[in-house]
């Protein structure tokens, strides 16, 4: 297509790609890319709740949080002045805070949720994230430099990477949503491997859009395998594809045609949700503000340690252009909006970071196609049933190459800013991240009755940042130049 820029992009961050179509097909590899964890956290915190009419409200919210996704990801794009390629989507960190604030006042007799406090909650946070930029603005990014330098950041992004392989894993074997599977495997790994023969070998449009093609490859063969060996000879065990989506989007409970909604329906946002809600009281308030804004001062660290991994991937400095500021305010008063749409936060996905380093195009413009898609998503009933189609297996097969593309980010970093991991200081502070992080150290504790979580990447964050103050650089003796020439 293009020829290579200094930074290694194929299609730089202010640029689009020649052809139209070939935009489209690349937006739709960040829409792929995300859809998966996107509908997730929905699925997770909304489990067990239904709507007044019965319909269950995990399926209910799925289209109105990809819709967000969009919404939030456009915002944030047009505060970073489109100088930043990132794509929100719903949030992992704060599934604790959002079941238990959805929980609160539930009863046996009284089991409707306390929806409202997911906006009030995603509010507070999108206030602590603008406070934080307005400090920076005013106080400069320096300390945050000296606190987050290039030997805590390395480890960091690795164990973001890393972190996530147990998910990749477990939708791969299917253990994320059933029992282990060695037909979801196969499926997925096919997926992986035409991935990888799509980036490595493949030309011009194909080398571009490997995630595309290899989910696709992955889905017909999972597809083949669904329909002979379950629809075909009544094997459980190969029921990879579940087709009920497409189905119910036609059909009602009562088995009618749906009619119009079968092709366009609006999402059934979260603000219209009033009357499958408790009423909002002052004390649920009080507990929402326990329950986010401490998790908020984590996720401000991630935020961080994702702007750092794209900076390297796209070898801009995004923390000074568009500045820190700017990604933090795009970033929380998306997470507000997406609060009042969904309930659920927004926050930068590594998925998509690893799709720009992949294909190599960093276009914001294609980014900003992306969120259209995933907007119009929402409202066309067959594509979103379509979509909802796509097995797990399929993401997971694809997520190992995702995911370990960004723990390898983080040791570029190591290596671009020349880090001499033989040095003791080194050692420790890289050792410490990487151990806490992927062990998994969280650290869970209460106040009251309101439960709290710290991430264990958070608490990896932490941990480095403590370990690199504390070891100061040691001063080596060396002899004098003079001295060395004369040896």
């Amino acid at each position: 297509m293009e020829e290579t820029r200094k930074n290694g992009m194929l299609v730089d961050v202010d640029e689009f790609p020649k052809s139209s179509g070939q935009a489209f097909i690349l937006a739709i590899q960040h829409v792929l890319a995300m859809f998966v964890a996107c509908i997730t956290v929905p699925l997770i915190v909304f489990s067990g709740y239904t709507t007044a009419s019965g319909a269950n409200l995990a399926q209910v919210l799925i289209a109105p949080t990809v819709v967000s996704a969009g919404v939030g990801t456009l915002f944030y794009l047009f505060m970073t002045k489109f100088k930043s390629p990132m794509f929100l989507a719903s949030s992992f960190a704060y599934l604790s805070p959002m079941i238990t604030a959805v929980g609160i006042g539930v009863t046996e007799t009284q089991k409707l949720p306390n929806l409202w406090l997911l906006p009030i909650g995603m509010a507070m946070v999108g206030l602590v994230y603008v406070i934080i930029a307005i400090v920076i603005k005013f106080c400069g990014v320096r300390w945050l430099n000296k606190l987050l330098p290039p030997l805590v950041i390395g480890p960091v992004i690795m164990v973001i990477g890393l972190g996530l392989a147990g998910s990749a894993i477990n939708n791969l074997n299917n253990t994320a949503s059933g029992p282990y599977n060695l037909v979801h495997i196969l499926s997925g790994l096919v997926a992986m491997i035409v991935t990888g023969l799509c980036a490595h070998y493949g030309k011009k449009t194909l080398s571009l859009i490997p995630f595309v093609i290899g989910m696709g490859a992955g889905y017909v063969f999972a597809l083949i395998l669904t329909l002979i060996g379950y629809y075909g000879a009544g094997n459980e065990y190969f029921k990879i594809v579940d087709l009920s989506p497409i189905v119910n989007n036609f059909v009602n409970a009562d088995g009618g045609f749906r009619g119009f909604q079968a092709f366009l329906d609006y999402p059934k946002f979260l603000f219209l949700q009033g009357a499958e809600s408790q009423p909002l009281s002052w004390s649920g308030v009080a507990q929402a503000a326990m329950l986010f804004i401490p998790v908020s001062l984590v996720t401000v660290c991630e935020h961080i340690g994702d702007h750092e991994n794209m900076s390297g991937v796209i070898q801009k400095n995004l923390l000074e252009d568009p500045g820190l500021d700017r990604t933090l305010i795009g970033d929380g008063v998306a997470t507000a909006l997406s609060g009042g749409l969904c309930g659920a936060a927004n926050t930068t996905y590594g998925e998509n970071v690893a799709v720009v380093g992949v294909s190599k195009v960093a276009s914001t413009r294609v980014i900003a196609l992306a969120c259209v898609i995933a907007i119009l998503l929402g409202f066309i009933s067959p594509l979103m049933a379509i979509v909802q189609t796509i097995p797990g297996c399929i993401c997971g097969g694809v997520s190992l190459v995702l995911y370990g593309f960004i723990a390898s980010s983080g040791v570029k970093i190591l290596m671009a800013n020349k880090i001499d991991m033989g040095n003791t200081k080194s050692i420790f502070v890289a050792s410490s991240i990487l151990v806490a992080g992927i062990g998994g150290l969280a650290i869970n504790f209460t106040i009251g009755e309101v439960g709290f979580s710290i991430s264990a990447t958070a608490v990896a964050m932490i941990l480095g940042i403590v370990m690199n103050l504390i070891l100061k650089d040691k001063k080596e003796d060396k002899k004098p130049a003079a001295s060395a020439e004369e040896e």
